[in-house]
């Protein structure tokens, strides 16, 4: 058994209608002096530190006592959109974006997604799954639990199953729970460049058949964009993935409004994400849905844009909005979700409590995971973690520090700063 009492504010979202949306993204149904017991990989019991039941006899308890400290718990975040798996960095990029060129500009002069292609199709699988392992200790160590993880950087079909080879190895190896993605429509490859039609035809008649037969992936992505793939080509990809059984993701209105928003909506697609240039005409096609609108504010942020994903029109609009990492080589360079945080409350207007919302329970939902993940309740997987904070609103507000402490997953703690405390 794991007790944590004594805990400023429980942050629990239980109840509620899932996913979030309007008025109830700010409902975070907080517990002052709390307590949260934990049974082997569950969550037992949560509540007011006085109303603690009676320990069990003869059950020996772990305990993490915040007396006297200043913490805050809350569900390890979802990280609903990441790209963990590549071989290098893009560091030569970052510093040409610094001096004036544009994202789509280093991708025409063969940078970019492309780079990364190259990179990893140099790499062993046992290089990639050593550089991700690395990653992922770092989402760990800043409160993230669970990560949705793509292909993408392979674009062949040798290339993108080792991929999800790779992420299948991670998932016997990490703590995090790892939800993986194909992503083989990331880019054209560039021995396709003249015959894009050729590499569509083996996403529908190969690499999806073999992805879904290998059982090496849930979703399908594609991204469709100005440059990238068109909403025809995207809509027989994301059909023919569909058909073989996999859910739908979509890159959309990242670099232009290319009509992807509504593609996911007409298809039903679990999550449209980025939406930097989503139409309000828009907006009710993805609430009809029931598409999730995942919001990346680290990529414009990254990417220098001034442009953000338009967070309160979608909230008022009654959209259901989860926000992730984006965790990347090319664009956005970072596996912390509480950055995301602070950047979304200042640069999208959304409130502290609204990220949190948007950090948990919906990116839970939108991976189909928002049973078992994504908030604080009884019979839930004990997913917690701590910060050293009185309240929440201090994580993103006090920004470009690392407030986690402690980080519990399955009801084990693998992360523990306190005892250096």
């Amino acid at each position: 058994m794991l007790l944590l009492k004594n805990i400023a504010q429980v942050v629990t979202l239980r109840g509620g209608p899932v996913p979030r949306c309007g008025e109830s993204m700010s409902e975070l149904g907080i517990i002052k002096n709390g307590s949260i017991l934990m049974r082997a990989d569950r969550i037992v019991w949560i509540g007011p530190t006085k109303d603690l039941p009676v320990r069990e006899p003869g059950v020996r308890y772990q305990t993490l006592d915040g007396m006297g400290l200043d913490l805050v718990a809350l569900p390890g975040f979802v990280d609903s959109h990441t790209h963990p798996i590549f071989a290098g960095t893009r560091a030569e990029e970052f510093e040409m974006r610094c001096r004036g060129m544009s994202y789509q500009e280093i991708a025409e002069s063969g940078g970019g997604i492309r780079s990364s292609v190259r990179q990893l199709r140099a790499a062993t699988i046992n290089q990639l799954v050593d550089r991700a392992e690395r990653h992922f200790w770092q989402f760990l160590s800043h409160g993230t639990t669970t990560i949705e993880a793509k292909s993408g950087y392979g674009l062949s079909l040798e290339d993108e199953l080792k991929s999800l080879q790779a992420l299948a190895l991670l998932r016997g190896k990490s703590r995090l729970d790892i939800v993986a993605t194909f992503l083989g429509a990331h880019d054209v490859p560039d021995e396709y460049r003249d015959s894009r039609e050729q590499y569509i035809h083996l996403l529908i008649e190969e690499m999806i058949p073999r992805v879904a037969r290998d059982g090496l992936a849930q979703y399908c992505d594609v991204f469709c964009d100005d440059g990238y793939f068109t909403v025809g080509e995207a809509r027989a990809v994301l059909l023919a993935a569909k058909e073989a059984g996999l859910g739908l993701r979509l890159h959309a209105e990242e670099l232009s409004h290319s009509g992807g928003a509504a593609l996911a909506a007409e298809l039903g697609a679990r999550s449209a994400d980025h939406l930097e240039y989503i139409y309000e005409r828009d907006l009710k096609g993805l609430k009809q849905a029931g598409t999730i609108a995942t919001l990346l504010p680290g990529t414009a942020f990254s990417l220098g844009h001034t442009r953000y994903p338009p967070a309160r029109k979608l909230i008022e609009a009654g959209v259901p909005v989860a926000l992730a990492t984006d965790f990347n080589p090319g664009s956005c360079y970072t596996p912390n979700m509480q950055l995301i945080l602070s950047i979304a409350c200042s640069q999208m207007k959304m409130s502290p409590a609204e990220t949190i919302t948007g950090a948990t329970i919906n990116g839970a939902c939108s991976l189909g995971l928002s049973d078992r993940l994504g908030s604080i309740e009884e019979g839930k997987q004990a997913d917690v973690v701590l910060m050293a904070v009185g309240d929440y609103r201090e994580i993103p507000y006090f920004f470009g520090v690392n407030h986690c402490v402690v980080t519990i997953k399955k009801g084990n703690i693998v992360i523990n700063r306190l005892e250096k405390a």
